[in-house]
């Protein structure tokens, strides 16, 4: 959409909703002058204060605002919050990532744990995706920025996510509905009820189910990106004294849908029809391709699924000693995904990875992860010295049990596929099939049907001592110290639990007898194996037999070890002249666990060149394997703060600075995840946040975040020789998905519809962001580092607006809405088509954010 257009539209927008704001005001003018401003509570600190009166940069969400800004979900936090941003890429369960300031871990790969920590209701969610459930009945969200370890723990570096979902009332029988209704055909329910069942007891129940078709569609027919999932949550609530509390939950959510397909934005030039012709090929597979095709949302590529099962129990124990408070969170999850994905992204077969896809192998595995995890905190707080400290100390224990497992198959179009859109026509048709010839006794190989299904397992413990405490140095000046240490323990493997092809141990013995023509030896074995290498595969015997794995640069079963432990601190000083003004300076340490890179890439041979050549010199080379270990992740962190009371209206401003050493980075390179530690990330930034009520009715939400979120130019120092090429082309360049500059900005009104009896609420919020890298590396690995096309995501508007009228007696809403008006399409990553293009000339496909949607919800509540 063009800028004019653009400018158009919000303006439009918002003289709609000045216009309706108007009216809705001219029958109230009697209305009471300004109040003071609504105080907000908050748990940042794990106790209960002002969101103005901590100092930390904390944004606090109240679910009115959730829902006026039709966040039903956690993807769509940044409309609200623009520190805060969300990325998914083939699967939403295993595929997606958060970041705050700029910074977070990409997802794909089990063994890599987020930088942002997400909990709810005090519950360490341990993965993305075992949090990305619906948000009913909430109290209240949290978006801390910045590291938070010494409360929250390991694995909040670049800061954390707390849900606190609203608890059974002893008092008082309430309940609610909503019924939503909107384009691309969708439903969504949500409800909940609950009350007292005696007079210490309270329970209650609540619930989300929510279906959409997809909004992309592909030439073979295909759909992506529907919605098909349900929530149900179930609590009790008993208070026997006014001393002891206990609560506990219980929840049960089941995703299925189909997700994700991408959209090829640019093709390689080796996708011709002569090239596909002259292979055997009835088509090169695409026909929908392009800026066109991504604006239109349209793709090539065959049914994909994507689903998890996901549960769990926690209970939540409070007691009063008098002069100590303690508080206990034991919880229990389990999280079961699957995907089944043509990995491909076009209309012929090629590589299929999950059961039940177009090429499966009959018998093979679900693919997807099983993740087990046991939470346990204890803490105990209270106040010394005439309340002039107040002290924190606790405790936490976890322990997680993983298993992962990938599939893949290729397909009935393989060798001729990579044949015609990677080698061309010097090798003649189809040459990863004669090729072969050479390794079985001159009968050529193909590849159709050859699989493999590879299991990791990693099962971790940590444990973990921390204190936090606030000194009141006197009643304007305040200074707190916290600390927790963290010992880490993890035991990986991988082990392959089926594999078979003949295709590739034809390509290794031809190879490795030096039979096939130099030219092509690299290319027959890294296409005919590919993700499908039995690791028992062999060398032949004229080479000392053995496991291919010990010459080439293929996959091998490996088990081990990582152990770490680490301290991490803060120190903040808070200053407060009067009760209006917080002004505060901080230093945090922070730490991101290490651990395993779960993929069959992973341990690898590091030296096969070398190798190879003391084959063929007669002077053996001894074989060099990669580590499978990822080194932990460590952040300093410094920040200056504002928060000021100003009138009716609160205005936070920060200024941070991160420095991030061995920050833990994965990237597709086309065949397979690559995932490896950069020596050196930065951020620094400033962010300001202003909130509050113009008017009895009328309430603003204005957020800007500047954030220069970078890999230094001496990024790789320190790295070895073999590490180096991969991570010095990031030196220089931002980190991917992290634009200099994004805001937010909203205008409510909620209040009498003239003197009508009725309630109006009218909402408009905009949410602008800066341009954007979309993709991993800035440039291709060729000789000339030719900068990928479609790369950076350009600066983009946003436009969300809501209308409802509420009856007189508070019983209905009725509220109709739009989200993203302006219909900007927008990049959330862009990466390699696998096996689709070389170095310099590949094809290119983007993953996308949601389209307009609209429709109509209807709300009760008693």
């Amino acid at each position: 959409m063009k800028s004019s257009h653009r400018i158009a539209l919000v303006a439009s927008v918002c003289s709609l909703a000045f216009a309706t704001q108007a009216m809705a005001q001219s029958g109230q003018a009697d209305a009471d002058e300004a109040s003071d401003n609504e105080e907000i509570i908050v748990t940042a600190t794990l106790r209960e204060a002002s969101v103005q009166d901590i100092p930390v940069a904390v944004t606090a969400i109240a679910p009115a605002t959730l829902e006026r800004q039709g966040v039903v979900d956690v993807k769509l936090l940044s409309t609200i919050s623009p520190s805060f941003s969300y990325q998914s890429t083939s699967t939403e369960t295993s595929g997606s990532a958060i970041r705050i300031r700029g910074v977070g871990t990409t997802g794909n790969n089990p063994g890599l744990e987020s930088s942002v920590g997400f909990f709810i209701d005090g519950v360490y969610q341990s993965r993305p995706g075992v949090a990305f459930g619906e948000l009913v009945d909430v109290e209240r969200l949290e978006v801390l920025r910045g590291p938070q370890g010494t409360l929250f723990g390991r694995n909040t570096s670049a800061g954390a996510i707390s849900v606190i979902t609203k608890k059974p009332s002893l008092t008082e029988f309430e309940g609610f509905a909503n019924a939503t209704y909107g384009n691309y055909d969708l439903f969504n329910l949500q409800a909940g009820v609950g009350g007292p069942i005696s007079e210490n007891v309270g329970f209650r129940v609540s619930g989300s189910w929510r279906q959409r078709d997809g909004v992309a569609k592909s030439a073979t027919g295909a759909t992506s990106n529907n919605k098909d999932r349900w929530l149900l949550r179930g609590q009790l609530y008993f208070e026997p004294s006014k001393d002891l509390s206990i609560r506990i939950l219980a929840d049960y959510s089941k995703i299925d849908e189909k997700c994700c397909d991408a959209v090829i934005i640019a093709d390689t030039t080796l996708a011709t029809q002569a090239n596909a012709t002259f292979h055997g090929l009835p088509n090169t597979g695409v026909s929908n391709i392009g800026p066109t095709a991504f604006r239109n949302l349209r793709t090539n590529g065959k049914q994909s699924f994507n689903g998890a099962d996901n549960w769990g129990v926690s209970g939540e124990l409070k007691y009063d000693f008098g002069g100590a408070r303690l508080t206990y969170i034991g919880a229990y999850r389990d999280f079961d995904s699957f995907q089944t994905t043509e990995v491909d992204l076009t209309g012929l077969k090629i590589l299929t990875q999950g059961a039940g896809g177009v090429s499966q192998t009959p018998g093979q595995p679900k693919m997807g992860d099983r993740i087990k995890t046991l939470t346990q905190e204890l803490r105990l707080q209270g106040d010394g010295f005439d309340g002039k400290l107040d002290w924190l100390v606790g405790a936490f224990y976890g322990d997680e049990d993983l298993t992962s497992v990938a599939t893949a198959t290729l397909g009935a179009d393989y060798q001729r596929a990579a044949a015609a859109f990677q080698i061309g026509t010097a090798a003649g048709p189809n040459p990863l099939f004669t090729l072969t010839a050479f390794g079985n006794g001159g009968v050529p190989v193909s590849a159709t049907g050859a699989h493999a299904a590879n299991q990791f397992t990693q099962s971790g413990k940590t444990i973990s001592i921390f204190t936090h405490n606030v000194f009141s140095l006197t009643d304007k000046l305040s200074l707190t110290l916290g600390a927790r240490y963290v010992d880490e323990r993890k035991e990986a493997a991988f082990n392959q639990l089926q594999a078979n092809n003949p295709a590739c141990q034809a390509s290794v013995n031809g190879v490795l007898t030096g039979s096939v023509p130099a030219a092509f030896r690299n290319t027959l074995v890294a296409l005919n194996c590919g993700r499908a290498f039995p690791v028992n595969t062999t060398a032949p015997a004229s080479v000392g037999g053995g496991l291919a794995s010990n010459f080439l640069n293929q996959p091998r079963e490996f088990a081990g070890v990582f152990k770490d432990d680490a301290l991490t601190y803060t120190g903040q000083l808070a200053f407060k002249p009067n009760s209006d003004i917080l002004l505060y300076a901080s230093f945090s340490h922070g730490f991101k666990s290490g651990g395993f890179n779960l993929d069959q890439s992973s341990a690898v041979l590091v030296n096969s060149a070398a190798v190879l050549a003391g084959l063929a010199a007669g002077t053996p080379v001894a074989p060099q394997f990669a580590d499978p270990r990822l080194r932990s992740e460590k952040v300093d962190a410094y920040e200056l703060g504002l928060k000021a009371a100003l009138g009716r209206l609160n205005v936070n401003i920060a200024l941070f600075h991160m420095d991030m050493t061995d920050f833990q980075l994965l990237e597709f390179d086309g065949l397979r995840f690559r995932t490896f530690n950069v020596p050196s990330v930065k951020s620094t930034g400033a962010e300001i946040e202003v909130f509050g009520k113009l008017h009895d009715y009328v309430s603003i939400n204005l957020a800007g975040t500047y954030a220069d979120t970078r890999f230094p130019n001496d990024c790789a120092i320190g790295l070895s020789t073999a590490e180096f090429p991969t991570v010095s082309t990031l030196c220089g360049s931002s980190l991917p998905r992290s634009p200099k500059f994004t805001a937010a900005a909203g205008m409510t009104y909620d209040g009498p519809l003239g003197g009508s009896g009725w309630q109006l609420l009218t909402n408009v919020n905009i949410q602008y962001s800066d341009s954007y890298r979309s993709t991993v590396q800035p440039r291709d690995t060729n000789a000339a580092r030719t900068p990928f096309p479609f790369g950076i995501q350009e600066n983009f508007f946003k436009v969300n607006a809501r209308v409802g009228f509420t009856t007189p007696d508070d019983r209905f809403t009725f509220e109709f809405w739009g989200l993203n008006l302006s219909n900007e399409v927008t990049q959330t990553l862009t990466g390699n088509v696998p096996l689709r293009g070389v170095p310099g000339n590949r094809a290119r496909a983007a993953f996308f954010e949601e389209p307009r949607t609209y429709g109509l919800t209807v709300r009760t509540k008693f």
